[in-house]
This record gives structure tokens, sequence and C-alpha cells, in this order.
């Protein structure tokens, strides 16, 4: 595996790759890999011939309150990982390289941006668009692979790459849990063990909001409310949102259907946790 800094030297080899008449797969990542970013690694292994797994904490998509100094880094852990997964280069770009002093440049999805995660994070989601869309400029991939537990930004990125037409193939890998439910996710990092333990509420609503849909529960409101009783049963646990939503709009939905998707984020002490589920089948890798 190779580790490339520059942003040219990182499209020079994207471009001889491509001009062997071989196919690139990119992972976008923010780094200290788990097994949720391997399964994604592993997809792109299967849709290409060549993977780039991209490793950047991205200040524009931290809002002035959230935990850009804090998030988790591991340069040297996350590159023994990514070699063990046979991926063939580890694209590390500089921060003062991305986005240079006078840069003023923004990408921007309207509409489906200004609900759920988008309506507690303001400029959230023009910051993940920005710098996804340098990523595919600079890497030129002929596919991308995101992973479902960010549903929104799934959404996005494809809405994005359909309305700019980009010849790019977006993946979705189905959630990757922890034994106990717990979605993975590096955040998870900063929860104490009894924060662990109370973190598991997102995973026990998503499992009764099934059963009660399965057993022909289909009004939003009263599913909403059990939800919101399991998730406040725990003390130091606050709700940012709990919503019902179309899968393709990502608009409130009154009555569930097997297309809904259940999108939860709450804050367990002060770390921030999403979940989500298809009220439906939600075991596919689509693109």
């Amino acid at each position: 595996m190779q580790i490339i800094h520059p942003l040219a030297d990182m499209t020079r080899w994207s471009n001889e790759v491509i001009a062997s008449g071989k196919t690139l797969a990119l992972v976008p990542t923010m780094g200290y890999f788990h097994a949720g970013h391997l399964s994604l690694m592993r997809l792109a292994g299967r849709l290409a011939d060549h993977v780039v797994v991209s490793l950047f904490v991205n200040s524009l998509q931290f809002g002035p309150r959230e935990d850009l100094s804090g998030y988790p880094r591991d340069l040297e852990r996350d590159a023994r990982i990514a070699e063990n997964e046979r991926v063939d280069m580890l694209f590390v770009p500089t921060h003062e390289e991305m986005y240079s002093a006078d840069f003023n440049s923004r990408v921007r999805v309207d509409g489906i941006t200004d609900t759920l995660c988008g309506k507690q994070r303001p400029n959230h989601f023009e910051g993940v668009t920005t710098v996804v869309a340098k990523l595919f400029n600079i890497i030129k991939p002929h596919c991308a692979v995101f992973g479902q537990k960010d549903f929104q930004q799934l959404s996005v990125i494809r809405k994005m790459v359909s309305e700019l037409n980009w010849d790019i193939e977006i993946f979705a890998h189905p959630i990757v849990r922890e034994d106990d439910g717990l979605a993975m996710s590096s955040r998870n990092a900063y929860l104490s063990s009894e924060e662990r333990g109370k973190a598991l509420c997102l995973y026990n609503a998503i499992q009764h909001a099934k059963a009660r849909f399965a057993d022909g529960v289909c009004d939003t409101g009263q599913l909403k409310s059990e939800i919101r009783d399991i998730i406040s049963a725990n003390s130091g646990v606050s709700i940012d949102y709990i919503s019902v939503v179309d899968k393709d709009t990502l608009s409130d939905k009154e009555v569930i259907d097997s297309q809904s998707v259940l999108a939860l984020a709450i804050k367990v002490g002060g770390t921030r946790l999403i979940d989500n589920c298809f009220m439906g089948n939600d075991s596919e890798v689509s693109n």
C-alpha cells in the first residue's frame, strides 16, 4: 500500500491507473478505522481493480461547538489497518492544501439537507458535499462506497452526483454493528462504560419499532411516542430527533410503509450518535 499526501500526486497516480484500463473505487473517511470502515473497503475491493481510501478530518462539516479538535486521530494505526485490507492507496491530504487561505468555494444541495441532521447542524452537509466533490475531482473514481449509518449523507451524495452528472456509481453498505447492536462509529470511543450501555437505547428503539411495524402499527405519531419513552428512560441521554421519512425525499411520513426510514439522533453525555433502519428490508447493498 502507498500513502500519498500531495493532491497533484494523487491525481497523477489515478490518471495512470485509468490510462491502464483499470477501475478505481473510493472510500472517503475521516479515519480512526473500525470494522464498519473495513466493510466499506472490502466492498470497494469487490467493485474495482484498485481501492483508494481517503483520510481527512474535514473541518468544513464541523460546527463551532462540535468536536473537531478532539476527533480521534491515529494515522499510524489506520495505515496498518488499511494495508491489512489490501487497500492500494491511502490518500491523506493536508488541510492547508485542501483549503487554502483564500478558499471560498462551496457545493450545496438544497431540500434534503434541511431536515434530520441538517436541521440540527447548519452548514454540515455543505461541508460534506464540498469535500466529497473535491475528492471526486482529485481521485476520479469510477465508484465510491458510503455507509448506510449516515443515511442522510448517503442521500445527499447520491443527489449531488445525479444532478451534477458525475459518471460515478455510489454504493451503500448496510450498517455494521457491535455484537450488542450498537452501530459502529469512531465517536463510540468517546463513551464511558456507563454511557456505552445507555447508548444501546438507539438499537433497542429500532428493534421495538420494527417489531411494532411488523405487528401492523403504521401511525408515525404513536411509534415516535413509544420510541421517545424508550430513549428517555435513560438518564443523561437527550434526543435530537426521532423521524420517520421517505427513503428518497427524506420528507416526513405520517403513515409508515416498507419504504419508510426511521432516523434517530441522540446525545449520550457529550457524544452525539445517530442510527437508522428501513422499516421493511434493510439488508441491501445497493447503488
